[in-house]
Order: structure tokens, then C-alpha cells, then sequence
């Protein structure tokens, strides 16, 4: 029953987003925020989880790694009710703009309509660790510029849901995304998160207009510094590491 109601709240959230909007704002930035996804005692419920180590397979030491500054962890495979739900209410939302990217790029489609079977696809190519991460950033801390790549199938998007109230709970810390217009200059975009809002953007690539027609313009994201307190955030991947 918990669950039931947990996929009812999930879907009715996602579904609140106007999607047709934010497949235009993709176009145009290759990001845009959803709806709220998560009220604030979800927000509060889901950040609380990092300290609860049974639920990850591993921990990232972002400096130690060069990677910025700050801590994430991956998730198992058996997912809080929230997240998992959440993730699943998703995909098909945004399978819909993968697919239609796909086809200007003159690219495979390999995505099903279903996630788990997309996951499948995934475990038997070898990719069949989480991807699915909870991330923490205090003062002085951020994130490089990077892709979240993890092997040969890749799911073109991603969502980031902010966990903390930005201004209130931490100042700065904006979301940062990069990308390499086809012989043009690099442009960047900031966002600030939304408590409970998702951000879809870019998990590698997207296609941009040119006058020879459609061209893969390659973006990676980062997060600016945290000037204070401490910023969590639900990072989404539907493609398996």
C-alpha cells in the first residue's frame, strides 16, 4: 500500500510539469527545472538518508579524487520507496525528448518504454552498478565540470533535485552547465535549485541548429562554490554504471 501511494505522489508530481515547455527550454539552454517534485519534509527525509551508510554502495571523497570539493554517495539498487518511484515516473517523460534528440542527430534509439528493461539492457553489457547518488556540500565546497558517462549505453538526460532551500540553507552552490557550441565559443548557464524542484539537463550531448542542420553540441555540468552552509541534492541517472 505504502508503495501504491508512494507511485500515485510520484506520478501526479511529474505530471504537473508542463512538458511541452520544458522540452522547448532544453532546446534552447539544454536545462530546465520541473515542477516540485518533493515537498519540503521530503526534501528534509531524502537528505537525512546520507547518514544512513546500509543504503550505498560506496562513498566519493570529491577532493581526494580531484573531482572539486564535497561527498557523494551511490545508492544500491534497492532504492527508498521515494526515489525509485520518483525515477520510474520519470523516464517516460523524458524518453520522449531522447528519442526525438536521437532522431535529429541521426542516432540509434535504444530506450524502451519501460526503465527496467532499459536497466536490463544495461546489466547485460556489464553496466550493472547504481548510478543513483545523494550528494553533500558545505562551505568552500563544489563540483568540477563533468559528464556523468559510465559506459558504452548512456541515457542522454538526467535530473538533479535540489534538497535545501537556496538563500535560506545555503547561498551559492548554483548549478553550472557548459556547453560547446559547434565552432563557436563555450556557453555557460547557472541555475539556482529549487527546494524540491528537478532539473533536467544534459548527460552528455544534445543537438543544436546550424546551418548544415543538426550538430551534437557537448555540455558538462558542475556546481559553483558553496559560500555557506550546506547544500544537498538527488542526483537521477537512467543509465547504469
Amino acid at each position: 500500500m505504502y508503495a501504491d501511494s508512494t507511485r500515485r505522489d510520484a506520478r501526479r508530481r511529474v505530471d504537473e510539469t508542463d512538458w511541452v515547455a520544458l522540452a522547448e527550454a532544453l532546446d534552447a539552454t539544454g536545462c530546465a527545472l520541473t515542477s516540485e517534485l518533493l515537498d519540503p519534509g521530503q526534501c528534509q527525509a531524502v537528505a537525512g538518508l546520507f547518514e544512513r551508510a546500509e543504503l550505498f554502495r560506496s562513498t566519493v571523497d570529491m577532493a581526494r579524487h580531484r573531482f572539486g570539493s564535497g561527498t557523494y554517495r551511490y545508492f544500491t539498487h534497492e532504492l527508498p520507496p521515494v526515489v525509485a518511484e520518483l525515477r520510474e515516473a520519470l523516464y517516460p517523460r523524458l524518453v520522449a525528448v531522447a528519442r526525438d534528440w536521437a532522431e535529429r542527430l541521426g542516432r540509434p534509439a535504444p530506450w524502451p518504454d519501460d526503465l527496467h528493461e532499459w536497466l536490463a539492457t544495461c546489466h547485460a553489457a556489464g553496466q550493472d552498478r547504481s548510478a543513483q547518488i545523494l550528494l553533500r556540500y558545505g562551505q568552500g565546497d563544489w563540483n568540477a565540470l563533468h559528464r556523468d558517462v559510465f559506459g558504452d549505453l548512456v541515457f542522454p538526460l538526467q535530473v538533479v533535485i535540489g534538497l535545501d532551500a537556496y538563500g535560506a540553507d545555503y547561498t551559492g552552490g548554483e548549478f553550472l552547465l557548459v556547453e560547446q557550441r559547434p565552432r563557436a565559443q563555450s556557453r555557460g548557464t547557472t541555475v539556482a535549485l529549487p527546494r524540491g524542484h528537478g532539473l533536467v539537463f544534459t548527460t552528455r550531448d544534445r543537438p543544436v541548429r546550424t546551418r548544415r542542420g543538426w550538430s551534437a553540441g557537448s555540455v558538462r555540468h558542475g556546481v559553483s562554490v558553496v559560500h555557506s552552509g550546506r547544500r544537498h541534492a538527488l542526483g537521477l541517472v537512467f543509465h547504469d554504471a
